[in-house]
């Protein structure tokens, strides 16, 4: 579904990121584990269309996306929950979850009535927001902005969603309940691809896996794999 050929990027003259390449293979759930400052976020920005990339290709679905602004991104089938959460702490619930589906609002009325039936699919898989949906999101503890963080991409049916670091922040139950909402959205047909510095978690839910390290991906293979992988188990498992 996604592949990333030789990418550069990062910011000003400064690459942060050096001949990226992996694959993210239709209806999987992949993980990009690695240090703070390894280039995760960089990886998933530059896949949403908020960095740039230097030289490089990435081609989703078949189709490079070339200079591709963010926007057209969401609307080729692509959405990103941010790192941090990112959520409009003024707007309420409701109206957080409609901005996730703003490309269809602005077509007109006759997308109303997909965009409540993306609503209630959103609100199925977190219940929790039902009972918020009035509430200012800024009122809402970090596991439930990170479910709306959430909910949001997912009101663009996105058919891959990429999430930066959605661990971080949030208490262990939140986390592997978090990580238990993506392997229900996996097995209902969603790709999902993860950039986590928890590599414990990410690599126990995810199929395959890879280890960044200063702006290169150093190894790319199973997340059984990976856990096997003595060096990844020093480094990142902390056994």
């Amino acid at each position: 579904m996604l592949e990333i050929r030789s990418l550069s990027a990062g910011y000003g003259a400064a690459d942060v990121l050096h001949d990226v390449s992996f694959s993210v293979p239709q209806g999987a759930f992949c993980t990009l584990i690695g240090a703070n400052g390894a280039g995760k976020s960089t990886t998933l920005k530059a896949l949403a269309g908020l960095v740039r990339p230097v030289r490089g290709r990435i081609a989703f679905e078949g189709s490079d996306l070339g200079p591709s602004s963010a926007a057209q991104i969401v609307a080729r089938g692509i959405a990103l929950v941010p790192e941090g959460r990112r959520v409009f702490g003024p707007l309420s619930v409701r109206e957080n979850l409609q901005m996730g589906a703003f490309l269809r609002l602005v077509r007109g009325r006759e997308q109303a009535a997909r965009v409540a039936e993306r609503l209630d699919f959103v609100l199925a898989t977190f219940p929790r927001l039902r009972e918020r949906l009035e509430q200012h999101a800024a009122t809402l503890s970090g596991g439930e902005q990170q479910m709306l963080a959430i909910g949001r991409a997912l009101m663009s049916e996105p058919r891959l969603l990429l999430l930066d670091e959605p661990s971080m922040g949030l208490a262990p139950l939140v986390v592997q309940q978090v990580f238990e909402v993506l392997r229900d959205l996996q097995a209902g047909g969603m790709t999902v691809l993860v950039s986590e510095q928890n590599a414990s978690i990410a690599l126990a839910f995810a199929d395959r896996g890879c280890v960044i390290e200063s702006g290169r991906i150093v190894l790319d293979d199973s997340a059984a794999a990976l856990r096997d992988n003595d060096a990844v188990r020093k480094a990142y498992l902390g056994i």
